[in-house]
């Protein structure tokens, strides 16, 4: 070939070239996109099928990577009003993105998602007598329309929850594996899906346990029957039918107060009881109050004296700083009177508070175990506060032992009164 047909197809190549840049550039210009977003549009207009949304689809996927890459002109930035071409196309995928979605379905996967959470709703919600009557009425309700949708017979067992729970289950677990089709069987998803969500809202308009005031929720349970009629009309009710659930011994209905009151008059009168009481039934609701380092419970747990309450009293000896915390504590521990208690109440002795070393030392007293009694002897020989010297010594007498009694014996004639005093009981 000679240098003149050589170069007569490289012009050629290059003028094909060009063309094509020409034409990707047209077909990316703001105007023909829009086109292609009208024809979009009416493509989404006229859809019958999923097929048909799933070919719009593709079209706005196409669309949207072609307003990506095109490079279609910046907006003036000096003039406010100036419009962004690439912003408007994006704005209008974005829309015609919602308004495909809003034509899809309704799914089988949509009545099943809805019938899950009535399930849940009726397993988990506590009903009052008044609320369980419209739940059961709900469900029947709900099980006619399926069996009229898709000729499947289901029925609850009971009125239980759990028996409503696993019908409504049950159509789920139906429906599921009955494979509808969204555009065969549209009119029956549709019509399940109504059904489903018709159960939700008569759901959510039963009555539950939550709904009722406190004084209904405890009238419902009848803590107030242990009063006179008379007694009804004091103020408060509560703290009467408190009072007389402690003269009868009666833990739960006292706790059962304690865990429904919003009310810090009766919180504390109610701790005030079990404090009195010490009962072990109580622990549970004690515990979750002591988590707050509150200092009653941690009083009422040394009075309930189980396992459980010495373990949470050694998460508490510390007292991340509160020095009253720690002493109430200690004295918790030491009326308990576990020897698991005696080597972390030993540690409080060398606290930087003369106050927690004093309440230490009065708990090991308490504690009465013969391993205290030399930590005790060192600090009554060695203490600054004499404070701390004086319980060291009760809690040597506390103990009792000859050991412990012989270390008191050398302080009768202490420079502090009280451990004379202790002293001289001691002989």
């Amino acid at each position: 070939m000679s240098n003149g047909d050589d170069e007569a197809a490289d012009e050629e190549a290059a003028n094909e070239e060009a063309d094509a840049g020409e034409a990707e550039e047209t077909a990316l210009s703001a105007d023909t996109l829009d086109q292609r977003l009208d024809d979009a549009e009416e493509a989404l207009d006229a859809a019958e099928t999923e097929a048909d949304l799933d070919d719009v689809e593709e079209d706005l996927n196409e669309i949207e990577a072609d307003v990506e890459a095109a490079d279609l002109p910046e907006p003036d930035e000096d003039d406010e009003d100036a419009e962004d071409p690439a912003a408007e196309l994006e704005d209008r995928v974005a829309d015609l993105r919602d308004q495909l979605e809003d034509q899809r379905g309704p799914y089988a996967d949509d009545v099943v998602a809805a019938l899950e959470e009535a399930q849940s709703t009726i397993t988990d919600t506590r009903w009052t007598e008044d609320g369980r009557p419209d739940v059961v009425a709900a469900v029947d309700s709900f099980l006619k329309t399926v069996e009229s949708e898709i000729d499947t017979a289901i029925s609850a067992e009971s009125g239980d929850s759990e028996d409503l729970g696993d019908a409504v289950d049950q159509v789920a677990q139906v429906v599921e594996g009955s494979a509808l089709d969204p555009d065969e069987d549209e009119e029956t998803i549709a019509a399940l899906l109504e059904a489903a969500e018709t159960l939700q809202d008569d759901l959510e308009a039963a009555e539950e346990w939550d709904d009722l005031t406190v004084r209904q929720q405890l009238d419902a349970e009848g803590f107030y029957d242990v009063l006179e009629s008379e007694n009804r009309k004091d103020f408060p009710a509560e703290w009467n039918a408190v009072k007389v659930y402690e003269e009868l011994g009666e833990v739960e209905p006292i706790v059962k107060a304690l865990e429904t009151f919003d009310s810090d008059f009766m919180e504390e009168n109610v701790l005030d009881t079990l404090w009195r009481m010490g009962p072990e039934e109580a622990y549970d609701a004690v515990h979750q109050r002591a988590q707050k380092r509150n200092k009653r419970p941690v009083q009422i747990l040394g009075k309930i004296a189980n396992d459980d309450a010495t373990e949470t009293l050694h998460d508490f000896i510390d007292g991340d700083g509160d020095a009253a915390l720690q002493k109430v504590t200690l004295r918790a521990l030491g009326e308990i009177g576990s020897e698991e208690s005696v080597q972390p109440v030993a540690q409080r002795l060398d606290a930087d508070n003369y106050e927690i070393r004093s309440a230490a030392a009065r708990s090991l007293g308490l504690l009465g175990d013969t391993r205290a009694i030399e930590p005790l002897a060192d600090i009554l020989d060695g203490d600054e506060a004499n404070e701390v010297r004086a319980s060291a010594a009760w809690a040597l007498n506390r103990i009792g032992t000859r050991r412990a009694l012989d270390v008191l014996e050398g302080y009768t004639d202490d420079r502090a009164y009280l451990v004379q005093a202790e002293a001289e009981k001691a002989i």
